[in-house]
């Protein structure tokens, strides 16, 4: 009997040898939503839910093949970056999707950690900036990225509206703000905005105790949909009420919370 075709995605990030975020946490969403995961590798790191010990950077060269590979041979519906590490990653990846493939990019941006922290130097920042967002067709920052997007510091919800807009006329990408660090917020608010849609999104919110992995699980849930044929702001309203249920019937693994990529919200 023939079967229907699965329809294929790309993450494009680094390897969480924990298993709860990055490309691990990707192809767990994908797999969960129904798409075949495929990915590419940006570096390898040394981590658990306690920290990140150590990262190994992955050669351009070997980035640039795991992509051509992957497009040869299953020409993903949807892709999503995550954690690209470097200046000259994030530029070849804005370059392979500027002038070769055509597919939506979704970036996950990974550019600051939810203590405010900067994870990439300035010159890869500068290079998301100029490089990679206008090619791509959503960039879901946290609070932290946003301020760093648009210079400006974010303390309530008419702020994040406000920045939401203002990634759009700057980048010309769609934008979905997350408010999961929203001080005072007793809901899990985003703002999506892509010129003619906006959205207002609201969830439970669970505090301190959400497991590692949620932004990458968001953004990935998001290009499933996409993969799927779904519209983005549709897409971004399934993949708020997809990352909801994981969170909330998140499982404990060695005595760390995990999301539980397979459950949803009602299911058991």
């Amino acid at each position: 009997m023939i079967k229907e075709e699965m329809v294929t995605a790309l993450t494009i990030a680094g390897s969480d040898s924990g298993g709860g975020a990055g490309i691990q946490a990707d192809l767990h969403t994908f797999n969960a939503l129904g798409v075949h995961g495929t990915s590419a590798i940006t570096c390898l790191t040394a981590q658990n839910p306690d920290g990140v010990f150590d990262i190994n950077s992955v050669k351009t060269a070997m980035v640039r093949e795991q992509i051509k590979a992957v497009f040869d041979a299953f020409s993903p519906a949807a892709v999503k970056t995550g954690m690209l590490y470097s200046a000259r990653i994030v530029k070849l990846v804005a370059e392979l999707f500027r002038d070769e493939y055509k597919t939506r990019l979704v970036v996950d941006p990974v550019m600051a950690a939810s203590s405010g922290a900067l994870l990439l130097r300035p010159d890869a920042v500068r290079a998301i900036k100029r490089e990679l967002l206008p090619p791509a067709a959503l960039v879901t920052p946290n609070l932290y990225e946003a301020e760093i997007l648009v210079n400006e510091r974010i303390s309530g919800l008419e702020d994040m509206r406000r920045a939401a807009r203002e990634i759009k006329r700057l980048y010309g990408c769609a934008a979905l703000v997350k408010g999961g660090h929203l001080s005072g917020c007793r809901e899990a608010v985003d703002f999506f905005n892509d010129g003619e849609v906006e959205l207002l999104l609201k969830a439970p919110f669970y505090g301190k105790d959400s497991p590692h992995g949620t932004g990458c699980t968001y953004s990935s849930a998001i290009t499933a949909y996409l993969a799927q044929g779904l519209e983005m702001p549709a897409s971004v309203q399934k993949a708020k009420e997809y990352i909801t249920g994981v969170i909330e019937r998140s499982m404990t693994v060695g005595g760390y919370k995990v999301l539980n990529w397979l459950r949803r919200t009602g299911r058991k």
